[in-house]
């Protein structure tokens, strides 16, 4: 890890840190328990080797092997043990359970003994023994891997593909993992089943077939674009059966050999095995087409704003958010929790509002008043302190607005930064209206949000700026995604080709040619806004003209869109999941259209103040329930999704950089893009947050986007990247040892030192346990390589790196 990884080390690191982490299950686990069958696959599997080579030794009557049969051993031997340990996390971080798992577990740990015993025995020249253990422990890996494969596949896995023995499947339907298969009560696909079905089959083909199969070419005289043409067939006469996809000449043709003349597609890469599976359920299950008109199987969120009805006020309920919420759990059968204590509200709001924690002394004070508003005050007072609000929503909308300090386009002049109008516009908190219009119809110093990148080289015609524009226009300010409807129309919107194109010519300075899959139409774009409700372009005004007229009907009131787009960007931000996810697809329902449409209008009605809108939503009780765990991180963009309290999630790559540079030493020195701001700003900035320091490999393993492209949600997994950068990366480790230096010379006592790192990181003081295991690692007379060791752990330490 620190300074160079060691077995003993790395061993060590293991065992205090199982000590210090309590109760909590802890991602590294989970993560190192997922390297399970990367372990197992290739280092164990060279026992098997080792046995192969032994048997040709023992045939030829040779040595010449050993030396590589006792490297094998000893890597397959090795191999086993931690395959075992991983695997035991495996089994205690996951939901497995049953009897394979019990088969599997005690013959990988049976194997793992049988592997030691090899090598004792062939370490003491027992050659027969040796032998026969060896023999033994290939036999244990075969079983081990046998039923780990039944664990993965499925307990079909080996007899299924048998002429004999296999268990018959329907078409389409083997090994089937759709949503879809499961049927309702009456044995039926829901309406809502239907629906989806219907957008993965639309979605299929226009990726494998609409470039010869619609409006622009009809080979065989067939399409599938629409729903009476897809039933009627081509020249050939049918292409499907409901209810009978062996018998549908679609499902045919697709299974063909790709060398067979009638095999479809006939060009590009050939439909995967759950591609042909989906199709043949949808034909299956009747080949289910919702609805006469083309647009209604898509969900079209209104354009306009709404102000529901507010539920009546209790006594302990009177926050409007809670009240909504409120309905929604009486709705859903869930109770009030009672709200988490002081301290892990003061330090959530701390990191949500400005990214920082609380200092000691600061988390004393909160917990020992007796000030019935003390959390409204402290919200109060952290939302005023205006440069560190900036400075952490800096990463937010630097994400969302592609504005970075480094990277593609910037050495080219092909690409402009907005740090100093957009660092300028958070400090003084612009109006969100304000801070649109200014996005769209741009000064110099904001102009570089819809000038995109102008990339070098032959481009793809939906990458051109004005395009780039109007795709990320459209996905920020609108949760909409116009990147399919740039090259064809849209297979999962009602959006099609010449709309997208109609918006980019808005920011375009001469008439753009309509492109289909990169390849010219000879037929001119158009000049639209979007939603037509909002306006009418003056489509031969000049560029700055048109831009003026577009940011002016996009931040109308009665755009609700915009300000619903704004405000679930906002409670995903704080809340770890949006009232409508994915957050760039605000047709989804929401899991509470009131709440969402009352957040809406309330902050059209507050004078677009973003900081008004965190203060309601920080001092409510909903906000201050307990955060809610979920192990999958798939279930959090679910539609099945039920709230229930804040979703707890890591700290970003920013926030936990400042988390060390606080609790113990600055991470970061460059002030490079700190002395792009105006000097007096730059008197403010106490030390390099990372939202102001340009990308490097550190807050890239931890999360940061390279900014190339709109980013407006980061994974809260860990990854490998992330793993080994926090293992033996250069930046956290340099930083690691010039703190521990200056932290040796102020604390020569080891309890000192261990008390005052707990308070600055963790906000108290260790327990006794993990008081004794922090001043072992330390030592009596603290070592720099010690305190280095023990800040590894507390940063590691579930209780640092997640937002409760």
């Amino acid at each position: 890890m620190l300074s160079g990884i060691t077995l003993d080390r790395l061993l060590t690191y293991f065992f205090t840190y199982t000590v210090i982490v309590t109760a909590e299950s802890f991602w590294l686990w989970q993560f190192l328990g997922r390297l399970h069958p990367l372990i197992v696959h290739f280092p164990v599997g060279l026992l098997c080797i080792a046995l192969f080579l032994e048997v040709i030794s023992w045939f030829r009557k040779s040595t010449e092997l050993r030396a590589g049969i006792n490297a094998m051993l000893w890597i397959g031997a090795i191999s086993s043990v931690v395959a075992a340990v991983f695997g035991l996390m495996l089994v205690n971080q996951e939901d497995y359970e049953g009897k394979g798992v019990a088969i599997h577990q005690w013959s990988g740990l049976a194997t793992m003994l049988l592997a030691i015993l090899t090598i004792i025995a062939l370490r003491s020249g027992q050659v027969m023994l040796y032998r026969s253990l060896l023999v033994l422990t290939v036999v244990g890996v075969s079983v081990a891997g046998h039923f780990g494969a039944l664990l993965t596949h499925g307990e079909d896995y080996l007899t299924s593909v048998l002429p004999v023995g296999g268990k018959p499947n329907a078409p389409g339907l083997s090994g089937s993992n759709f949503a879809f298969a499961s049927m309702g009560s009456n044995g039926q696909l829901t309406t809502k089943q239907i629906q989806d079905l219907t957008v993965e089959v639309r979605s299929i083909l226009a990726h494998n077939c609409y470039s010869c199969h619609s409006a622009t070419k009809t080979k065989g005289d067939l399409r599938l674009d629409q729903k009476a043409l897809v039933m009627k067939g081509g020249k050939h006469g049918f292409i499907l059966k409901a209810g009978h996809p062996e018998a549908s000449e679609i499902i045919r043709r697709i299974r063909l050999p790709a060398d067979d003349k009638e095999a479809m597609p006939t060009k590009g890469n050939r439909l995967t095995e759950k591609e042909i599976g989906l199709l043949s359920f949808w034909i299956k299950a009747g080949a289910p087409w919702p609805g006469g008109a083309e647009k209604s199987i898509y969900r079209v969120a209104a354009l306009e704003p709404r102000l529901p009805v507010l539920p009546a006020a209790t006594v302990d309920i009177t926050n409007p958010i809670d009240r909504l919420v409120n309905v929604y759990f009486h709705k859903n059968k869930i109770e009030w929790k009672s709200v988490v204590d002081d301290r892990t509200y003061m330090r959530r709001v701390y990191l949500d509002i400005i990214g920082l924690l609380p200092t000691p002394t600061q988390m004393q004070a909160f917990e020992t008043s007796d000030k019935p508003d003390k959390r409204e005050a402290l919200v109060k007072e952290l939302l005023s302190r205006n440069s560190d609000y900036a400075q952490h929503w800096l990463t937010f909308w630097n994400d969302a607005l592609r504005n970075d300090y480094s990277g593609t386009g910037y050495i080219t002049g092909g690409r402009y930064d907005i740090t100093k109008w957009l660092y300028g516009s958070l400090r003084k908190n612009k109006p969100y209206n304000w801070f649109v219009r200014e996005l769209i119809s741009p000064n110099k110093e904001s102009a570089g949000f819809i000038k995109g990148i102008k990339w070098r080289g032959t481009i793809n015609s939906s990458q051109r700026t004005e395009m780039q524009a109007a795709q990320n226009v459209a996905q920020v300010l609108l949760g909409l995604n116009l990147k399919c409807a740039s090259c064809h129309d849209s297979f999962v919107s009602d959006w099609k080709l010449a709309d997208a194109y109609a918006f980019a010519n808005v920011f375009a300075d001469s008439t753009l040619e309509i492109n289909r899959c990169d390849k010219p139409t000879g037929k001119m774009a158009g000049r639209s806004v979007l939603y037509k409700e909002l306006g009418t372009i003056s489509v031969d005004a000049p560029t700055e003209k048109r831009l003026r007229e577009l940011a002016d009907f996009l931040v109308q009131p009665k755009d609700g869109r915009l300000y619903r787009t704004l405000v679930n960007r906002i409670w995903a931000q704080l809340m770890g999941r949006g009232i409508v996810e994915p957050v760039d697809v605000m047709d989804n329902e929401p899991w509470s259209q009131d709440l969402l449409d009352w957040l809406a209008y309330d902050f059209v009605q507050n004078g677009y103040d973003i900081k008004k809108l965190i203060y309601t939503i920080t001092t409510s009780k909903t906000y201050q329930l307990p955060s809610v765990g979920i192990k999958d991180a798939d279930l959090v963009k679910a539609s099945t999704y039920v709230f229930e309290g804040m979703v707890r999630r890591r700290l970003t790559a920013e926030q936990f950089a400042d988390a060390v540079s606080l609790a113990f030493n600055p991470i970061y020195q460059d002030t490079s893009v700190v002395k792009m701001l105006p000097k007096t700003i730059q008197k403010e900035i106490v030390f390099p947050r990372a939202s102001l320091v340009k990308n490097d490999p550190f807050l890239t393993a931890l999360g940061r986007p390279n900014r190339e492209t709109v980013s407006t949600s980061r994974t809260s997994q860990a990854n490998l990247l992330q793993a080994l950068e926090l293992t033996n990366g250069t930046t956290f480790n340099e930083a690691l040892k010039r703190g521990a230096e200056r932290w040796k010379a102020k604390y020569p006592s080891s309890d000192l030192l261990v008390k005052e790192l707990y308070r600055k990181s963790l906000g108290r003081d260790p327990m006794p346990k993990e008081m004794a295991v922090a001043q072992k690692i330390v030592g009596a007379q603290p070592s720099v390589e010690g305190i280095e060791d023990l800040v590894w752990a507390i940063a590691l330490h579930p209780e640092f790196q997640l937002i409760y």
